[in-house]
Parts: C-alpha cells; structure tokens; sequence
C-alpha cells in the first residue's frame, strides 16, 4: 500500500467505528471536513508507490517442504533468503462503499521474487542427493483491500486486514534452466500453493501495519497543525463520520485548550446539507473557535504590537497637510520618530461574528506613545483606549493568506495627551481617528497576515497546490472550499524517515 491507499487513509484518518456520541448529532461539531470522489480519485493515482512499499518491506520467511514422489522416495526442499527484485503496477481503483469502507483495487500487479532453493531426495537403495540452485519466482497479481477505521481510546487506528491477494500468473525458473525440465515441473507444481499463502500473508501484513502507521502519522500531522506552542485545538471525533458514495466526511470538536482555559461548546450550527459536492476539499470552522483562539491569543499576551521608526511615521504622516504637521508637531513635541515607539494592545479578549459580508471583529485596545528625548527622562505623550470594530475579507491566493479590512469604525473610551491636557483641542482627536482608520488597522492587519502565513507555512500548508480556494462566510460559519494537488514527495519522506 502507498500514497493512493495512503491518500485514502489521509481522506478518513478519523472515521469511526465503535464510538458513541450523544443524541444529536452535530451539536458539538467545531470543525467539520469533507472530501469529494474527485480528491479521493485524484490521491488514489499514487496507490502503486504505496503498494511497492508494502513488497519491500515484507520480510518473507524461509519455505520449506517434502513430498513423497514415485521412484525417488521423499523430496525435500527449501525456498531460502526471499526477496523482491522487481514490481509494476499496471491500474488502481478506488470506489466508496456508503457507511461501509473503501474498496481499493489494484490490478496486474507484476512482481519476480529471486531467491535460492535447496532440494534433496533419499531414494529407494538410501541414494541422498541434494542440490541449491538459485530461482527466479514471476508472479502476477491481482489486490483488493477493503479498509476500515476504528475508534480505539479516543485515536483511530486503520484495518487492512481485509486484504486479498488473486494470482493470475505464479512461474518457477530454476537458474539458467538447466534442471531436467521434468525437476522445474515439479517444484512448481506443489510449491506455488504454500508460495502463495505467504506472499499473501506477508504482503497483507505489511500493508495492515502501514496503514496502522499511517493512520497515526495523520493524526500527528493533523494535530501538530492546530497547534502552536501552548494553544492547541482538540481534534477528537464530535460524532460518527459520513461515508456517502460521493464524498467522505468526519467532525471534530474543535475545542480550544490553552493551560488553565476550558472551551466547551453543544450548539453547533453544522449540517452535512451546508456542504456541496462541486470541489474536491471543504472545511467548515464554527465562529466559536474563532472567538475561542482569539481568547486563548489575549490570555497568552500575544495581542501587542510595537511600532517605530519609518513604520511609525508611515502612521502618522497621512497627508501633507497642515492639521497634520500641528498634530505631529504637538503630540512628539519636536522628538524624531527614531526615538519614539508606538505601543498597541488589547485590553480584553476580542469577539468576532461571522457574517455573509466577512469576519467582524470587535476589540476594546489600548495605545501609547512614548518619547526618549536625547538627554531627557522618557516621557508617555499619550495614551488613549477606544473600541474598534472592522470588518475583514480574508483570501488565500499564490501560498499567502491576504487579509482585507473594510467598514472600520472607532469609539474612543479613554484620551489623555500632554499636548491637550483639558482634551478640548477636537483637531488632534480628529487627526488620530483618521490616522488609526486609514494606516493604523491596515498596518495591525499587515503585521498580523505574514505571522499567520508563517504560522501556516511551518505546518507544511505550502507544500500543497491549494488551487482556487475560496473562504466564504456566513452567519455563525465559515466555509473554505478548494481543489489541490497531492505533494508526491510528503508521504515518500516519511516512508524513508520511519520505516
């Protein structure tokens, strides 16, 4: 079995079996994930490298023998140090069974095994005779899996153990042929049915213990994605997955864990029906663990920019107005903006809604700028706390996650500026309103897209041909819908590393 029977693994990781969830259904659900027959169809084209793994890393033991024959007394024999030296694939298939597992058909499979056969014979008068001669074993074979997953505290492990082996072709050649051609008959004849049985024992074994492998390896990968340092999602199952002759589906909790800091959720807005079967992959990510992660991000003190030099005058100098050169002027006091920092950060946890228009987010922040005249004590010029809402459109295109405010609106909660000590002066209120609008939220988001492009990237998101993603919102729900190209070399690696 490799990357097509892999892919398939890949597709189901968390299908269950044994399971039991509560009386309704989805109320849980946090993540849910879909994969149509095109994806599935699409890994399936690397089943045969996957399968060449399964040859290879069969161990095959030693076969041995007798059988009385006529005139010659007992014949022994023994086929020694079995290996495979060669192996085509000719066709792999893939067919979804619905709420049963997936058929996997590979067919013509080409296989010559090399090995060396000792051969002995008493005859009737005590004459022994014993030879080894090297052989040749061509073999065509037909494989059929039926692979089923099943839930085993909590983690989901793989059966392959469904697994059979058809031979259209099992030919015996003895080195260079030169055995009575009547020798080569005969260990052909009642060595291929005990052949048989342990290339179909051996070969279904490994492939039951990759697809074991395999079934675990995902789970890390899946969980290593949704984590980073101590803010991780809980990826366990939220209810039994659908198996449909068009598509694969499975949900998950999608709980935030963060030290100290339990998530629960039951109302979960989720039904299979919100999922078309048009693209090859969709997520569906409920607004609770947005609003979740970005509680866990407050509590982790990650919600702090700091901004200065040709960033904080890139803020400040909007325009070349003359409002604008009394407002700088009066604020830094004369102070260049190389010995000035900005400080922003968030004084309560954010919320964000999910909307047919975007992400809106909801955050109460703070923000101060302090001075470091030279020769001078440090001074904080101002500090004001307002409440911002903006409205974000959020893409995926070239491997970079393109965020997009729109319709922000600020409410100021809290002014203090030593150049204003009444706050009477409204022009620098003004001015400040406008900056945070027009350059302060583009530049929070723009420090915040490349961090979550990295974050992504380190997971292995880029190693993907994501092609045409789309991330629709909706009220209480966000959708991601896209087709991809499998990266041949991911599960070759892993194969070479672990095995």
């Amino acid at each position: 079995m490799r990357r097509g029977t892999v892919g398939i693994l890949v597709a189901l990781v968390h299908t269950l079996a044994a399971c039991e969830f509560g009386p309704f259904p989805y109320s849980a659900t946090g993540i849910a994930w879909r994969m149509t027959k095109p994806a599935a169809l699409l890994m399936n084209q690397e089943t045969a490298q996957v399968i060449q793994v399964a040859f290879r890393n069969a161990k095959f033991p030693n076969i041995t023998g007798e059988r009385a024959v006529r005139f010659l007394g007992k014949v022994a024999y023994g086929l020694t140090n079995i290996q495979l030296n060669n192996l085509s694939i000719e066709q792999s298939e893939v067919e979804l069974k619905e709420n049963d597992a997936i058929d996997i058909t590979i067919k013509n499979v080409m296989a010559i095994f090399k090995g060396t056969l000792n051969y002995g014979y008493a005859g009737a008068w005590f004459l022994q005779l014993f030879h080894s001669v090297d052989f040749e074993i061509e073999s065509s074979i037909d494989l059929q899996l039926n692979i089923k997953l099943m839930c085993q505290e909590d983690q989901v492990a793989a059966d392959a153990s469904d697994c059979y082996l058809t031979f259209h072709r099992l030919t015996l050649h003895l080195q260079g042929d030169k055995e009575p051609g009547w020798i080569k008959q005969l260990f052909t004849d009642f060595i291929a049915f005990t052949l048989k049985l342990v290339l179909k024992s051996e070969v279904c074994k490994e492939i039951n213990i990759l697809a074991q492998v395999l079934a675990n390896f995902i789970q890390e990968i899946a969980a290593n994605f949704v984590q980073d340092e101590d803010i991780r999602l809980d990826i366990s199952l939220a209810s039994v997955p659908l198996i449909k002759a068009n598509y694969l589906e499975s949900h998950h909790k999608g709980l935030v864990q963060y030290k100290n800091y339990s998530d629960v959720f039951s109302d979960s807005l989720f039904s299979p029906s919100l999922l078309s079967e048009s693209r090859m992959l969709y997520f569906w990510l409920s607004e609770h663990i947005l609003n979740s992660l970005a509680s866990a991000a407050f509590l982790d003190k990650r919600l702090t920019l700091t901004i200065t030099g040709e960033k904080l005058q890139a803020l400040f100098e909007i325009e070349d107005t003359e409002a604008q050169r009394r407002a700088v002027e009066m604020i830094f006091q004369g102070t260049s903006y190389n010995d000035s920092v900005a400080k922003v950060w968030s004084l309560a946890q954010p919320q964000i809604s999910l909307q047919p228009e975007g992400t809106v987010v909801k955050a109460l922040v703070a923000a101060e700028i302090s001075i470091f005249p030279p020769g001078k004590e440090p001074l904080m010029v101002l500090y004001m706390e307002k409440e911002i809402t903006v409205t974000i459109q959020a893409a995926y295109a070239e491997k970079k996650l393109h965020l997009h405010p729109l319709d922000s609106r600020i409410e100021f909660k809290a002014f203090n500026c030593t150049a204003d000590p009444s706050g009477n002066d409204e022009s620098i209120r003004n001015f400040l309103q406008k900056m945070i609008l027009v350059t302060g939220i583009p530049e929070v988001i723009s420090r915040i897209q490349p961090t979550l492009i990295s974050l992504m990237n380190s997971k292995g998101l880029h190693l993907f041909e994501i092609q045409s993603p789309e991330i629709i919102t909706r009220k209480g729900y966000l959708i991601v819908q896209l087709d991809f190209g499998f990266p041949d070399h991911l599960l070759l690696d892993f194969f070479e590393k672990t095995l």
